[in-house]
């Protein structure tokens, strides 16, 4: 019997769980919430579509309630808020720190042995605030970024290209937002690199759309994402249920690897039954590496604040 916990029933919660139960990955989804019967009511209207789309998977909604989460072989933590008008980024990331501490210390104390999946943001410090809340090594404690930038990357390929998307592979490294480093070297087309179906000007115009994607559905609909963040989570979540040793690109604390360590970053690992089961390390060429150092440098910064709160 497999059982994933889904810890904030908001829309990327929702559409987690969703999915989820959806395609049957596993045998019990609980969604969790702080919201009086707010879980309890998506995860009912859930159950309900069960007999339409022939899923056996049982969804259900608790209120605060982490023993119902116990035992859970996965959660997803999606727990946070969004930024506000006027709000700083330090003050975000204390509010939201506390938040994931919390949820964090209350997952482990019913699940000590589940692999902790992180969507809160910003993604790569409430990575690592997860992880010093719960003392796991890195292979169990990580978080969802690249699987959805390389979605929008993709899904903007596709449309340049007039082609399926079934047909791109594509790999993204580094933080989560306009740090992150796309790299079309890396990307292909049924096997045929992208550089060959593009120009250059056009890949970093798709690149400069990809590193903004959060930004301009924020602009569109006021809102953050939910629809494909919660399909990232899910496909992540999927790899791990069923052990199927995908390799996919990970919010990862490296320990050495491209020759860095404490730091939280997007690299490309296999995801199976014990979480993170291998980080690959890439060759990377001079313009890519610099990208990479950036990067680590803005994340890093990010979690130096987070240290100086003195939380954990």
């Amino acid at each position: 019997m497999s059982k994933v916990s889904v810890i904030g029933a908001g829309n990327v919660g929702a559409t987690v769980a969703d999915v989820l139960a959806q395609n049957e990955v596993c045998n019990e989804v609980v969604l969790l919430d702080i919201k009086e019967n707010f879980a309890d009511g998506k995860a009912l209207d859930m159950r309900e579509t069960a007999p339409i789309r022939l899923s056996d998977t049982f969804v259900k909604g608790v209120t605060n309630d982490y023993a119902s989460t116990a035992h859970s072989d996965v959660v997803v933590i999606t727990s946070g808020l969004p930024r506000k008008p006027g709000q700083s980024r330090d003050d975000l990331i204390g509010i939201n720190a506390k938040i994931v501490k919390s949820v964090a210390e209350e997952v482990v104390k019913h699940s000590p042995d589940a692999i902790i999946l992180i969507v809160a943001n910003p993604l790569d410090v409430m990575t690592y605030a997860a992880f010093l809340a719960t003392n796991k090594s890195r292979n169990k404690v990580f978080g969802m970024a690249g699987v959805l930038d390389t979605a929008r990357y993709r899904a903007f390929i596709s449309c340049d290209l007039n082609i399926s998307v079934k047909d791109i592979q594509a790999l993204l490294m580094g933080g989560h937002g306009d740090t992150m480093v796309p790299l079309p070297r890396y990307t292909t087309v049924a096997g045929i690199p992208l550089t060959q179906l593009m120009t250059n000007e056009k890949i970093n115009s798709i690149v400069k759309r990809t590193q903004e994607g959060g930004g301009e559905i924020v602009k569109l609909l006021g809102t953050s994402a939910w629809y494909a963040p919660g399909q990232a989570a899910a496909q992540m979540v999927e790899a791990i249920i069923k052990d199927q040793k995908r390799v996919l690109p990970v919010c990862a604390r490296l320990e050495g690897e491209y020759g860095l360590s404490d730091v939280f970053l997007g690299v490309p690992a296999v995801l199976g039954k014990n979480g993170i089961e291998k980080i690959f390390e890439i060759d990377l060429n001079e313009q890519e590496r610099t990208f990479l150092d950036k990067s680590n440098k803005a994340v890093k910064e990010v979690m130096d604040v987070l240290d100086s709160m003195k939380l954990f």
